[in-house]
């Protein structure tokens, strides 16, 4: 399957998928990130791309399209949703992970905690609010579900939607 890695840090998960057997492409936004990435894995093919822009590449490439720990960074959700269904192709996968803040999550530790000020989390996600997100985008077969920590209080979401 064709896979992007999209915003693919230093590389190391972009090797595991190709290890794997995944025809793979890392993107990043960070020109640092992507000098590692290219210096580590320099059989692997890695691009940049503007954190606000459109992606570098063809309409519906990708069979799945992997990200994770990203979608809270992203400013622009709309844009960045829309991309990401521009380059999968009709019924590929997404497959995304976020913190979970339900509200357990945010009475218990307080919004502060999880939206500092100068914090680079943009957008708080709970299981609902990410799956009605990736519906309103189109995506069918969406499942959104926790984990990491005890029921009621996990730390993450993982996520699946297929591209309608």
């Amino acid at each position: 399957e064709r896979v992007l890695d999209l915003v693919c840090g230093d590389g190391t998960f972009t090797r595991i998928l190709a290890a794997a057997g995944a025809d793979v492409i890392g993107v990043e936004v960070a020109e640092a990130a992507l000098r590692r990435a290219r210096a580590a894995h320099p059989d692997l093919r890695f691009a940049l791309t503007p954190i606000d822009g459109p992606l570098p590449l063809d309409d519906g490439a990708f069979d799945v399209v992997w990200s994770t720990e990203v979608i809270e960074h992203v400013a622009d959700t709309a844009r960045w949703l829309s991309e990401v269904r521009r380059v999968l192709r009709p019924r590929g996968r997404l497959l995304l992970t976020t913190p979970n803040h339900g509200r357990l999550r945010l009475l218990v530790g307080g919004i502060a905690r999880y939206s500092e000020p100068l914090g680079d989390h943009l957008h708080l996600y709970s299981a609902r609010s990410l799956r009605g997100l990736l519906n309103d985008f189109g995506f069918d077969d969406v499942t959104v579900s926790s984990a990491d920590g005890p029921p009621g209080y996990r730390r993450l979401l993982l996520s699946r939607a297929v591209r309608g």
